[in-house]
C-alpha cells in the first residue's frame, strides 16, 4: 500500500505524471492520485526523486511478480492533504498552509512522511514471514527503503537548522513534530525520532545529531499493518480511513479493518 503512494508522490514530483503514464500495467486499473503535481525542484533534488521514483516502480513491479499483489487504492496527495497533515504535526495551522510542491526544501520534508515509515513495517513483517521468497524479498525491499530514507534525512540533516520560509521553524523541528505525530497516531511508544535529540536519546546516549532513526541498541524500530495504517490515515486508527488514504487501503489487512469499523 505504501509502494503505491511512494511511487506516485516520486513519479508526480519528478516527471509531473504518474503510473498511469510511466507503468500502467502496475496500477491493477485502480484510480488515479487526487492533487499530485510537478514540484518545483532543483536540478539535484529533482535526480534523486527521479531514481527514488523509478526504485519504487520497480518494487511494484517485484511483489506483483513475487505475491498477490491489489489495485493502486485511491490516494489523496494534494497540497491540502499535506498542509493537513502538517497542521495536525504542530497542533495549528500554518500560514501559509504548507505546500509541499512548492521548493525542494518542502518537497523533502513531505518526503521525509514516507520512506521510514515502510521501512519500520518491513522490519515488522519481515520476522512473521515463514515463505523464503517472501522473505528475501521484504529484506530487498528493506535495503532499498532505508536507503531512500537515509538519503533523505542526511540532506535535511545538512540543513537542520535552518529555518523553513516563511514559517521561522527550522527543519530539525519540522522532522520532530512529524515523528512526534506518528508516535502519537501509532499508539505504541516511541519509534519514531527527528533529527536532532536529546543528546540521552541519541547513539549511545553521546550524541544529539539523529542523522538515522534506531533504538537504544541503535536498531531499527518495528511496526505492525495496523500501527502503518493509523499513521497513514491520520486517524490514529485503522478502521477509519483519511489523510492520504481517503477510502483506505486496498490490501487484505486494510480491507479486515475496514469491514470490522
Amino acid at each position: 500500500m505504501i509502494k503505491y503512494f511512494e511511487a506516485e508522490f516520486f513519479l508526480y514530483g519528478a516527471l509531473g505524471y504518474g503510473l498511469d503514464k510511466a507503468a500502467p500495467k502496475l496500477t491493477g486499473g485502480g484510480p488515479t492520485p487526487l492533487g499530485a503535481k510537478k514540484a518545483n525542484l532543483d536540478p539535484f533534488t529533482r535526480d534523486v526523486v527521479l531514481q527514488f521514483a523509478f526504485q519504487e516502480v520497480g518494487h511494484l513491479r517485484a511483489i506483483k511478480n513475487t505475491v498477490k499483489g491489489f489495485p493502486r487504492p485511491l490516494l489523496n496527495l494534494s497540497s491540502e492533504s499535506f498542509a493537513k497533515t502538517l497542521d495536525k504535526a504542530f497542533g495549528k495551522p500554518l500560514n501559509p498552509p504548507f505546500d509541499p510542491y512548492s521548493s525542494s526544501l518542502n518537497y523533502l520534508i513531505a518526503s521525509y512522511l514516507i520512506p521510514y515509515v515502510g521501512l519500520t513495517g518491513y522490519v515488522g513483517a519481515n520476522e512473521k514471514l515463514e515463505n523464503p521468497v517472501s522473505r528475501r524479498l521484504v529484506a530487498g525491499l528493506l535495503g532499498v527503503e532505508s536507503g531512500q530514507d537515509a538519503v533523505i534525512r542526511a540532506l535535511l540533516y545538512e540543513k537542520a537548522t535552518q529555518k523553513v520560509p516563511p514559517y521561522g521553524i527550522t527543519v530539525a523541528e519540522f522532522t520532530n513534530k512529524i515523528s512526534s505525530l506518528r508516535n502519537e497516531l501509532g499508539h505504541t511508544g516511541l519509534k519514531d525520532e527527528g533529527l536532532i535529540v536529546p543528546k540521552s536519546d541519541g547513539a549511545e546516549g553521546k550524541i544529539a545529531g539523529n542523522v538515522l532513526a534506531g533504538d537504544q541498541d541503535s536498531v531499527a524500530y518495528a511496526r505492525t499493518p495496523e500501527e502503518i495504517l493509523r499513521i497513514v490515515y491520520g486517524s490514529g486508527d485503522e478502521g477509519v480511513p483519511g489523510g492520504f488514504y481517503p477510502k483506505g487501503g486496498d490490501g487484505r489487512i486494510a480491507r479486515s479493518h475496514l469491514k470490522s469499523a
